[in-house]
This record gives C-alpha cells, structure tokens and sequence, in this order.
C-alpha cells in the first residue's frame, strides 16, 4: 500500500456520539478519533451515514465536520458529506459550504442525484451540475449510501468522474468483485480511488487493485483492516486467514447497527451513551445481539494477539 498517496488504506465513516438527550457528545467525539488513529488509519470519513448524518441539522452537519477537522489537527486528512437535500440549489449550497470547510474531499450521495424512478441520464447531468458548482480547490467523491435508497454508479458516471480529473474517491458498496474489476479498469489512470465498503470482497478487490476499505466495521476493529490492507500481498496465507474472519464478523452490521458499536464504543470506553437518533437500543439487549458481538470481537483479539498487531 503506498502510503504517499493519501486515497489509499482505511478510512473509518465516523460515529456521532451523543449523550441521553441526544445532542452531539464532543468529548467522547475526540476519544474516538485518537481511537481510529492510534489504530494507524489512513484518513476519516466524517458526516456520512454511520454520522446519522440524515438525522443531523444543516448547523450540527457543518458544526460536526469542523470540530473533526480542527481536532485531526492534519495529523490523518478528512472527507465529508452531509449531502443530504432533495433539491439541486440546495445541494448545491449544502455542498458549497462543506468544501469551506477545509475537507481534503467532498463526498457526494448517489441517490441524491436523482429519483428512484429516473435514469442515469438524470444522475450523469445532475453530477455535472453539482461539480461545476463546488471549487477546483476541493477534491470530490462519491458514496453509494445505501440510505435512503441504494443507487449504484453506472459505467458511464463511473468514467465521467474519472476523466474529470476531479474525483479522488468511491466508497463503492456494490459488493460485487466482477464490478469492481470493471470500475478499476474504467478509472485506471486517473486520480480517482476505489474504497470497498465490503468486508466480504475486500481481500479480493486489493488483490485487483483497489485501494482501501472504508466501511462500518472500522468502528470495531481498524487495526486488522489496517493490517490486512498493509500485508495482503506480502504474507498471502495470514491475509486469507484475517480475510475469512473479517467477512464472517462483517455479519455483525446486521446487529442493530450504529447500537452495536456504540455499545463496543461504551464498553472501550470512548463512549458514554448508545443513544442513536436513528433507531432505539432496546432490541439490542433484549436480544442475543450483545453476546454475539462480544464473541465476535473477542475471536478478533485472539487473531490479533496472533499476528502481533
């Protein structure tokens, strides 16, 4: 992994905590981020959808993204989103104001740029307008949030954002390795990069060359992300044997997603509440979910411990 290009490695999509009333917890916010870089990351995806970026004000978005960036400090860069609005001049406004930020990249939202019911045509021409409307200053990305529908990049935006020259970043979540072959083939060349979101291709998508991994299980354990984006090609068996565990704990997403890692977060903790405003906790206690996770995590210890991380 060639640690001078900055678009490469693992980048978590960063939690929001909040207290019981459900506003932002800046304390426990800067616990977790020494968190992700004592793990030895790459680079944050701050406001994305782990974020609860939907459920966050216009204020709270930018507010959140400049208090991540003023605490990183530049010791890892930062890519945000927040691209959150219905309307063309709003999300022009509403990306406009997150390049002021500072952010290294504005990540943009695949199923805002169009309707579930149009085409990429629509999608293609509504790209268009949004990146003539953000600073060349400002890098771009896109991120094929699977909220409030999954919209997958066509071949054709794939390569427009490519040949662009201002895209740096898909967090691709096609889970599809035949796709990401394809999409590293359309962007070779360019400074575009492809961050697989899935634990389940991850190995095999490096193996292609993809870039990294940016998905919700950075929130458990980056370092074994970490290690297997740094030795996959150099200690090929180790990697298969940490690929085999990392898309088997993968399945803990499943587990009432952000709680079960905010309730990780508690128990490391960095965290001093679950609270989430987008779903309830009580399902995950009152479940075996808990244990589950427990289990999971421990088994990653021991792989750890194993492998000297």
């Amino acid at each position: 992994m060639n640690h001078n290009d900055k678009y490469t490695g693992v980048w978590p999509v960063m939690l929001t905590p909040f207290d019981e009333q459900r506003n932002i917890d800046w304390a426990s916010l800067e616990k977790l981020i020494d968190w992700y870089i004592q793990a030895g990351v790459n680079g944050l995806f701050a406001n994305c959808q782990s974020s609860e970026m939907f459920f966050l004000s216009e204020a709270e978005s930018l507010q959140l993204t400049r208090f991540v960036l003023d605490y990183v400090d530049g010791r890892v860069p930062v890519v945000a989103s927040g691209h959150t609005a219905c309307g063309l001049p709003q999300q022009i406004d509403q990306v406009g104001q997150m390049a002021e930020t500072g952010v290294d990249s504005v990540i943009l939202i695949s199923n805002r740029l169009a309707s579930p019911s149009e085409g990429d045509d629509v999608v293609l021409a509504n790209l268009q307008t949004l990146t003539a409307a953000i600073p060349s200053t400002v890098g771009l990305g896109i991120y094929e949030c699977p909220h409030p529908y999954k919209r997958l990049l066509s071949d054709e935006v794939v390569s427009w954002c490519a040949q662009s020259g201002r895209y740096t970043f898909i967090k691709d979540t096609c889970c599809q390795i035949e796709k990401i072959r394809q999409r590293l083939d359309l962007i070779k060349g360019s400074r575009l990069h492809i961050a697989n979101a899935n634990g389940q291709t991850l190995l095999a998508s490096l193996q292609a060359g993809a870039h990294g991994y940016s998905g919700v299980m950075t929130n458990f354990h980056p370092e074994l992300y970490v290690w297997l984006c740094d030795n996959w090609d150099t200690a090929p068996e180790s990697a298969q044997v940490v690929s085999d565990y990392l898309s088997a704990a993968s399945l803990l997403e499943y587990l009432d997603y952000p709680i079960c890692a905010k309730d990780y977060q508690l128990s490391l903790g960095n965290f001093k509440s679950v609270a989430s405003r987008t779903r309830e906790a009580g399902n995950y206690y009152s479940a075996h979910f808990q244990s589950t996770v427990q289990q999971t995590l421990r088994l990653g210890e021991t792989l750890k411990n194993q492998l000297g991380i």
